[in-house]
């Protein structure tokens, strides 16, 4: 395993549990629209795209006034029922001072930078790239190489890409990046449908992995 130049991170399921405020707001759109709720299980499973990239498919003409009822509702929550991976704060503290380190997600930019706020994690990112901050969504590979720029490096090996499902993985991937895996991913399909280049548990795990790795030399 070598040492990366720069850790970029994926958001929810990843470093934070924010799936109930998600659930209200996807079930208030559904709800509005006349279409049937979905169990917290089933919202873990199917989000993975930005809400750009899936309300056309799931609500027709009518995703932007399905866009404004979704977010009144996850405004409304997100920040009083956000909570932590276990592990998730001394995993990225401890990737801080190996790397530098940012945030892609496919959650509204806004929404991410109030939750790291709110968390104090903001200090610990050099850029929290969120849905909308860019003219495309993950995983196209643009705002990828938005949130290596602002660790001042360039897209490509010496990158993980850090995240809990094959859609991360494949971001990571169509950016050149190297695609780590945290988790079991058994929303997923478990980790044989990602089939990531690096792959731990646990955050715990993978502290203890990149503290063995800093006293080894960076890629490239």
């Amino acid at each position: 395993m070598i040492r990366p130049r720069a850790i970029v991170w994926d958001w929810d399921n990843t470093l934070v549990d924010g799936w109930p405020a998600i659930q209200a707001g996807l079930n208030a759109a559904l709800s509005d629209a006349g279409l049937p709720e979905w169990t917290l299980e089933e919202v873990r499973a199917r989000v993975r795209h930005s809400l750009r990239d899936s309300f056309p498919a799931l609500f027709g003409d009518r995703w932007e006034h399905a866009r404004d009822i979704f977010y009144a509702a996850v405004r409304a929550t997100h920040l009083s029922v956000l909570r932590p991976m276990d592990g998730a704060e001394a995993l990225i503290r401890q990737a801080a001072e190996l790397a530098p380190t940012a945030v892609l997600s496919n959650k509204s930019g806004p929404l991410l930078r109030a939750e790291a706020a709110s968390l104090g994690w903001s200090p610990l990112f050099r850029a929290l790239v969120g849905a909308g901050d860019g003219v495309a969504d993950k995983p196209d590979p643009r705002p990828m190489r938005l949130a290596c720029a602002a660790c001042g490096i360039r897209a490509g090996e010496t990158v993980w890409y850090v995240g809990d499902n094959s859609l991360d993985m494949e971001a990571a991937r169509r950016a050149g990046c190297v695609p780590v895996l945290l988790g079991d991913a058994a929303h997923d399909g478990g980790p044989a449908a990602s089939a990531p280049t690096h792959h731990f548990l646990s955050a715990a795990q993978m502290t203890i992995a990149l503290s063995a790795l800093a006293n080894t030399r960076p890629a490239g």
